[in-house]
């Protein structure tokens, strides 16, 4: 039995009968899912929603070659959903409407404010989305055994089908399976793997234990063997304090200014639901991040004791019979695994010495060889049950988990796309006589074109960085251009238009000049002496949001204030249970009289 056909068939029938079952009737329905879920349901959703193709397939992966580096993810990720629980949250609910453009231009009265945060929401969610639509071609390259490009394709037809029917209201039941299953998909293997490597079933005990049968912990194993090949230590980083400290920050802040994840707190009833739906969603997002570090140190071990030093054998050969042969010589054949995911062209092999033997090195190598390995970083998690031949079951498990994980983001980030562009672009914005029904149709017409462009860029995004590295630049931009408007909206009353959309695009355009410079353009190859302040394009986004913040209240108290209306609002928001009684409702729905 194909375990692998099992798994994925059977979750994606259940996501595509949940996306009919939940169809959106209504505009409510489709960006808000009618402000019904429950706090703990959207917990989950939202947690499915957070742990993308970066969290599941390449959060590991970066930690098992960044090692101690790595971390600034987990960090960064986790702290994020605290300040989004105590800053914004509860007070964006309360302001009750459905997108974040949407609370740009209400609050600063102003349809050029909620225009620039249009753009600013696109930037961002693209920039996002291409990061999950290289983690869906990474998934389903290997499932079916195809090319990269040909696997987002696939997922792109996927995506399109459950989020342009569905909506929000589908997207979060769908988002609610998608969790189930990608939790278990990813903690099961870690179980498996933490008993061989170590005897101990809880991996994050595991990989801070003794290895089985010996008397050395498991890092330092991997730290001794990372150096021996010419690595560096797994427990230090080359990244500078300050470095270290802007990156963290600026995926902290980014979290808390991603609109993808702030919509979800739109489609509970209260705003004290959406504080209680941030708490369950770190709850549920733990028992993730706590297993990561300990996938990572057992895949970086497996595949170097797996695969340096063996002899290769090509994905065309007969594998059985040359396996024999080579061991019939007194020679230890390359893994299965490697063979097979050569195919979808995320491992290679070059002999650039001629010996027909596997060497991985690093750039200091005692041997002097040069490493003739590629791995791609991002299959950590995937290729680790069959790196350490775990039952097919439990492959098959973590590619549906793999691909759950993906879609489940790029879904919601479709959701933001969409309603950007017929919620706040058409109908707020150009055509104020838009019905439901119009905007509905645009909605699901939007959806569709950005699965489309989304697709595309992943292919490209996937030549730029590893899946949780384009996503960190995501959140370089929301940081700088969405997080300071946000805060100082909600929490400044003095802060205008004027000073708005001066912050959005001080912290929009510098932010991604830098990262497209450093990345794309000239400075690509640049080291980290002409970063400025030393500040990695990961990290940039936290300095930039620095002075967009500046700007933004520089700008405000030198230009007149906004009107008293708007400013009791700002006033009112921070008090629960106040705004219906200034005439303020929920999208969808009448004002209190």
């Amino acid at each position: 039995m194909d375990w692998t056909l099992f798994w994925v068939g059977t979750t994606f029938a259940v996501y595509i009968g949940i996306a009919i079952w939940a169809r959106a009737g209504s505009t409510n329905d489709f960006y808000v899912a009618g402000h019904g879920v429950h706090p703990v349901v959207n917990g989950m959703a939202t947690a499915a929603d957070w742990m993308s193709a970066a969290s599941f397939l390449s959060m590991a992966g970066l930690i098992a070659v960044l090692g101690y580096g790595g971390s600034v993810y987990l960090m960064g990720w986790t702290g994020g959903y605290v300040l989004l629980a105590l800053l914004l949250a509860p007070f964006l609910r309360e302001f009750g409407k459905f997108t974040v453009p949407d609370f740009v231009g209400d609050r600063y009265y102003s349809s050029a404010a909620r225009l620039v945060a249009v753009v600013c929401a696109l930037f961002v969610s693209f920039t996002y989305i291409a990061g999950q639509m290289s983690g869906v071609g990474i998934a389903f390259s290997r499932f079916l055994g195809v090319e990269f490009n040909t696997g987002i394709f696939i997922g792109m037809g996927i995506v399109f089908l459950y989020a342009v029917l569905g909506g929000m209201k589908g997207v979060t039941y769908t988002q609610v399976a998608q969790y189930v299953v990608l939790i278990f998909a990813y903690t099961v293997p870690a179980v498996f793997i933490s008993l061989m490597l170590t005897g101990n079933p809880i991996p994050q005990l595991g990989f801070i234990s003794n290895v089985k049968g010996e008397d050395v912990s498991m890092l330092q194993k991997l730290s001794d063997t990372l150096t021996s090949l010419g690595f560096a230590e797994y427990t230090v980083t080359n990244k500078t304090v300050f470095d270290v400290f802007c990156i963290t920050a600026a995926l902290m802040f980014g979290t808390a200014g991603l609109p993808h994840v702030i919509i979800r707190f739109f489609t509970v009833p209260r705003a004290s639901d959406a504080r209680l739906s941030a708490g369950w969603a770190l709850v549920f997002i733990a028992a993730l991040y706590t297993v990561a570090p300990a996938v990572g140190a057992f895949s970086r071990l497996n595949v170097i004791e797996t695969v340096n030093e063996t002899v290769y054998i090509a994905p065309e050969e007969d594998y059985a019979a040359r396996a024999a042969e080579i061991e019939a010589e007194g020679g230890v054949p390359s893994p299965a695994w490697f063979s097979r995911w050569e195919v979808t062209r995320l491992v290679s092999f070059e002999d650039r010495n001629g010996d027909g033997v596997m060497q991985i090195r690093g750039p200091n190598a005692p041997d002097g060889l040069g490493n003739e390995v590629m791995i791609n970083n991002d299959i950590a998690v995937l290729a680790n049950p069959e790196i350490a031949q775990l039952p097919d079951w439990v492959i098959g498990l973590v590619v549906a988990g793999g691909v759950a994980a993906a879609l489940s983001t790029a879904a919601g980030l479709l959701m933001v796309i969409s309603s950007a562009i017929s919620h706040d672009l058409c109908r707020r914005t150009f055509f104020r006589g838009m019905t439901d029904r119009s905007e509905l149709r645009v909605a699901r017409l939007a959806a569709a074109g950005a699965v489309i462009a989304a697709g595309f860029m992943g292919i490209y995004s996937s030549q730029l960085a590893f899946v949780a590295q384009v996503v960190a630049f995501a959140f370089g931009l929301a940081a700088a251009s969405l997080f300071p408007v946000i805060l100082l909206g909600i929490f400044w009353k003095r802060m205008n238009r004027e000073g708005a959309i001066a912050s959005m695009l001080t912290g929009l355009i510098p932010t991604f000049a830098y990262i497209w410079h450093f990345k794309l353009g000239a400075g690509k190859d640049a080291g980290a002496e002409e970063w400025l302040l030393g500040v990695s394009p990961e990290g940039i986004g936290f300095v930039f949001m620095l002075v967009s913040m500046v700007v933004g209240v520089i700008v405000s108290l030198a230009t007149k204030p906004p009107p008293q209306d708007i400013q009791d609002l700002v006033e009112d928001i921070r008090v629960p249970g106040t705004r219906r009684a200034h005439g303020i409702a929920d999208e969808g729905m009448a004002p209190a009289e």
